[in-house]
């Protein structure tokens, strides 16, 4: 096809094309501009330096763009928010409702007799006070602590509820024994013909009423009738929750040189003169080659006032100070072979259950001196020492705070 302007140069651009073109010339001459002042900035050494900067500049734009941008629409919302809770709030609308969602139930089979309770295979049941004394056979290796700690009593009680059998004394607790336990802290007591109400509640420090009203008893005051002279059965055993008394004693007396002749009523071994001899020094050694105990300590709750030492048949009882002999054989109340020294300054002291006695009535022996070999004679469960300390002043003392 022929053009229509012969004229005309092929190659040349129409007049609609050329702002076109010089718009796309423009940009090119600005972005070379651009990279000659890079090149240049660059040249220079400031290249990086004018990096920063620019994205620096960059970075806060865009930051107080979305400032503007989130205040303009933000501010908006909360102008036009109150107005729109206050028309929505004048509205009068009805309360919306939820459907509760429903819950398949197991067969109905199941619940018809109501919740079934679990069995528990041990049932525990609370423990119920005891009112009446049981009995208890003693085992090997008891002791009237581990009695009383098994029954969660004190030990004196165990005594107080035994003194026919055990004579207040723990040395004679024996296997097969039958030992009254009491139900509560306290003193078993037999009911003799002539005693008052009165008279045996205020030897145990209690009051009249606490053995009435004790239910193992089985007493009323309508059937006791007068206090003075109560319709009590003698012989009857009656508890006494609360009571108290004194140990009974007759194995250790006092025994000095100048009335050896008081322990006449304990055994064949009292010495019956006045003697005189060798005068303690206030100091005390230990009495036996072991210094620990194989039986009991020191323990007034018990009416035990000495310590049992540990040790084999045959090893020496020495002396445990200067003094002089005022007993010396066998005692009839448990004690066995003993020997008493009295020291001649207000101190005695006692050594039981020895195999044999080495010493003489009135002899003076020196601290240290053997007076016999250990043994386990009269009422002993095995070899040792039972040794007591007594002071004119203090009474029977705990030999620990003495020994040296």
């Amino acid at each position: 096809m022929l053009n229509d302007n012969p004229t005309a140069d092929p190659e040349q651009p129409s007049a609609d094309e050329t702002p076109d073109i010089e718009q796309a010339s423009a940009s090119d001459g600005e972005l070379k501009g651009l990279a000659q002042i890079w090149e240049g900035l660059v040249r220079i050494g400031l290249g990086e330096t004018a990096l920063r900067v620019g994205t620096s500049i960059i970075s806060i734009s865009l930051f107080l763009i979305v400032i503007w941008v989130m205040s303009n629409f933000y501010l908006d919302t909360a102008e036009n928010a109150p107005r729109q809770g206050a028309l929505a709030a004048a509205l009068p609308s009805p309360t919306p409702t939820i459907d509760p969602a429903s819950i398949a139930l197991a067969s109905p089979g199941i619940y018809a007799g109501g919740i079934t309770r679990l069995a528990l295979l041990h049932t525990i049941l609370p423990t119920r006070p005891r009112f009446e004394v049981v009995q208890y056979t003693v085992q090997e290796g008891d002791t009237i602590f581990g009695i009383a700690e098994k029954f969660n009593l004190h030990p004196e009680t165990i005594l107080w509820g035994n003194l026919e059998i055990l004579g207040d004394n723990p040395h004679f607790l024996q296997p097969g024994q039958q030992l009254n336990i009491l139900p509560v802290d306290g003193v078993y007591h037999k009911w003799s013909a002539g005693e008052g109400l009165n008279g045996v509640a205020k030897y145990y420090g209690v009051q009249p009423v606490d053995i009435i009203n004790w239910p193992g008893n089985q007493l009323t005051a309508e059937a006791v009738g007068d206090f003075a002279a109560p319709n009590i059965e003698p012989g009857s055993m009656l508890v006494v929750p609360g009571g108290k008394r004194e140990f009974s004693s007759w194995a250790t007396p006092r025994i000095t040189r100048d009335e050896p002749a008081k322990a006449k009523n304990i055994g064949p071994g009292y010495c019956g003169e006045v003697y005189t001899g060798l005068i303690g020094t206030g100091n005390f050694i230990f009495p036996a080659p072991n210094h620990f105990l194989s039986g009991y300590d020191y323990s007034p709750s018990t009416n035990h006032f000495g310590l049992d030492f540990d040790g084999e048949t045959g090893d020496p009882i020495f002396a445990s100070d200067h003094g002089v002999v005022v007993y010396a054989g066998w005692n009839d109340f448990g004690y066995g072979n003993m020997v008493v020294i009295d020291h001649g300054n207000g101190w005695q002291s006692l050594y039981a259950h020895l195999d044999s006695v080495a010493a003489l009535c009135g002899q003076s022996v020196y601290q240290g001196t053997v007076i016999g070999p250990m043994g386990s004679t009269g009422r002993s469960s095995g070899s040792h020492l039972h040794f007591e300390m007594r002071s004119d002043q203090y009474g029977k003392v705990n030999p620990w705070d003495f020994l040296h």
